[in-house]
């Protein structure tokens, strides 16, 4: 039986969104990483794969280095020291154009899931207790 569970068709390659998803939360707020990581987990993209919180510290530093996000030490009275990120106006405008981009992908999916969607109707064995729907015939062929 074929297994599904690190199919991409699970999911399981949302991860290449952490980075538009990381601007995102950061507009809002400056935040520590493990803030971050939090608020990305409550998105519903993630939901059922929650982003791993060192994956979310790396791209950090990466975007930090590309001057994407600039981060200073928090230090609190009491406890440790923590990295506070904030957005960068480069950031803001390469999130500007995550949107558009999400906005292209988005249109590309749904073009695709039509397409699928009728094929998946067509080619998917008929349920027990369903009839199976017919296709309407032309007037012409009537």
């Amino acid at each position: 039986m074929v297994s599904f569970l690190n199919c991409p068709c699970s999911g399981v390659t949302l991860d290449k969104l952490i980075q538009p998803a990381i601007l995102a939360v950061l507009s809002e707020q400056p935040a520590h990483g493990y803030r971050i990581a939090e608020r990305i987990g409550q998105m519903p993209n993630f939901a059922e794969h929650k982003p791993d919180v060192s994956g979310v510290y790396k791209t950090l530093k990466s975007m930090d280095a590309k001057g994407l996000v600039v981060s200073s030490w928090d230090t609190p009275g009491t406890g440790h020291a923590k990295r506070l990120y904030k957005i960068a106006p480069a950031g803001r405008t390469c999130l500007a154009r995550w949107v558009e981009t999400l906005d292209d992908y988005l249109a590309a999916v749904a073009a695709v899931l039509k397409i699928a969607r009728k094929a998946a109707t067509k080619s998917s064995p008929k349920r027990p207790g369903q009839p199976r729907k017919r296709a309407k015939r032309p007037a012409s062929a009537r």
